[in-house]
């Protein structure tokens, strides 16, 4: 089973909030169609994974808000196609019962962003969090982004902040987005030492030679079973990731550089990601017994960042441009998507 673990859905970039909508803009000023994340054109570019993992995003901090009763619906149109991360802000005062609000609607884990959203990774509030998605079995992913806006916190960031949550909820699913770029080396690390702890490579991918010293570093440290395949869709397209993780080698060809054996690299792409994580294809979350004798002391960053709540701004009413786009299946190297799909009838 090919398990895309990063993809978008939104009905505008200025959902992501003015601050990433306006460096989008910049980034990709010159083909800023391509930032069409829509049902029609995600539903085109999935075709050659089996499951995609849509991921939402909130932050009263940065202003950015795709709603979740949005990805909801996409998710609930497209069976067992699609599964859909809430994006949840700890900071909100309602945090936990929105929680079990989107699990009722169908969501099989959540996404938060402590440098996105202002907060301490172990701030009290996203505490209370963590025990909750532990106790309801729903994995959390961290989405940091790649790059960062002038606003967002950096030392909120980094990926060895996890460790004390990863040992204080020892079955709390953690998943770090980007391989926590540009702190790789600490996700390795992280990964290497808990077993609740995996990295996705979703715009690592879309850096090979960053990719090839990824993966040959993970191989030598014996951590390429916490890697989980991603895309980062629209950014990337899951048929250009998966032709960019079997092409690999081409640039060592001949060097005499260190190789990743293929069986390593099949096995990231088509990891049961789904059964590790503890979730049904239909997207309901298998949760575990909670484990016995977990309730979180407040940590040393209890409320350091309250603020007063005030809502985000209403998403922007401009939606990003439908022009038509190549099939995601015609990129090159495209053929071993077709060899996997046979390994798996």
């Amino acid at each position: 089973m090919i398990v895309d673990m990063h993809t978008h859905l939104w009905q505008t970039p200025e959902q992501l909030g003015p601050q990433i909508s306006a460096q989008l803009r910049r980034r990709f000023a010159e083909r800023y169609e391509m930032l069409d994340a829509g049902p029609a054109m995600h539903e085109q570019a999935m075709e050659p994974v089996d499951v995609a993992v849509v991921l939402g995003f909130r932050s009263r901090y940065l202003g950015a808000d795709v709603p979740n009763a949005y990805l909801a619906e996409c998710v609930s149109r497209r069976g067992g196609k699609l599964l859909g991360f809430a994006g949840v802000d700890p900071v909100d005062a309602d945090c936990l019962s929105q929680v079990r609000d989107w699990v009722s609607m169908g969501f099989s884990g959540l996404t938060i962003s402590p440098a996105g959203q202002d907060y301490h990774p172990s701030d009290t509030r996203a505490m209370k969090l963590y025990e909750l998605a532990q106790k309801m079995g729903l994995p959390v992913l961290l989405h940091q982004g790649t790059h960062f806006t002038r606003d967002s916190k950096m030392e909120y960031a980094r990926p060895f902040l996890f460790d004390e949550i990863a040992r204080t909820f020892p079955q709390l699913k953690l998943i770090l987005a980007h391989c926590g770029h540009p702190w790789i080396d600490e996700t390795l690390t992280l990964i290497g030492k808990h077993r609740n702890v995996w990295a996705e490579l979703g715009n690592v991918i879309a850096r090979p030679w960053q990719l090839y010293n990824v993966l040959l570093q993970a191989h030598q440290l014996e951590v390429t079973d916490r890697l989980l395949f991603g895309s980062d869709f629209p950014y990337n397209s899951p048929a250009q990731a998966i032709s960019t993780m079997y092409s690999l080698h081409r640039f060592v060809v001949g060097t005499g550089l260190p190789t990743v054996p293929r069986e390593v690299v099949r096995q990231i792409v088509e990891r049961e990601v789904l059964t590790e994580l503890g979730i049904s294809p239909q997207g309901i979350a298998n949760a575990p017994a909670p484990a016995p004798g977990i309730n979180p002391a407040p940590s040393s960053h209890e409320t350091r960042n309250s603020k007063p709540e005030t809502p985000p701004p209403a998403p922007g009413s401009k939606t990003a441009s439908a022009k038509p786009q190549a099939a995601p299946a015609s990129a090159p190297g495209s053929g071993n998507i077709h060899k996997l799909k046979e390994t798996q009838e």
